[in-house]
């Protein structure tokens, strides 16, 4: 029996690379995200502290104008990294969602380049059993004409 060898294996396997590289940069990308996204919880936990703590400063009985107005400045300025921070998670989450198409995108490749390489198998198999089959044939065929022609030279 031959050797199955599949004639595109060069390209399955670069199809193979380029999804592990896929897989990469899409894992990268969502761990970038989550960076993204606690650098945005981190600002928002700090801003709902300095709004406690401000609050806590307008309760007091003696007001301290100087430190409520401070907190108020931070409060204000957490409100801006915040909106800056919400647009970095956002364009993260872009990348994300580029390398996940990207990531099915390759997989769908490979998985084509997979199942032609299945359909190039069968197909060996099935020219491998034909081959056997017309062999067998030629065997039998001969066989049978052998035992014809020494059954004629007896009779003779």
């Amino acid at each position: 029996m031959a050797k199955f060898r599949y004639r595109m294996q060069s390209i399955l396997e670069l199809k193979e690379k380029l999804e592990g590289q896929a897989k990469m940069e899409f894992a990268a990308a969502q761990m970038q995200l989550r960076i993204e996204q606690d650098k945005l919880n981190n600002l928002i936990e700090k801003r709902k502290m300095y709004q406690e703590i401000c609050c806590t400063l307008q309760q007091k009985e003696v007001l301290n104008i100087p430190d409520i107005l401070s907190y108020r400045d931070y409060i204000d300025i957490c409100d801006i990294l915040i909106n800056e921070q919400k647009k970095v998670v956002d364009k993260a989450y872009k990348v994300v969602e580029n390398a996940r198409k990207k990531l099915a995108l390759v997989m769908q490749e490979r998985k084509m380049q997979e199942k032609l390489k299945e359909k190039a198998f069968e197909q060996f198999l099935l020219e491998e059993r034909d081959a056997e089959n017309k062999e067998t044939d030629q065997r039998s065929s001969f066989a049978y004409g052998q035992r014809i022609k020494n059954g004629q030279s007896r009779r003779s």
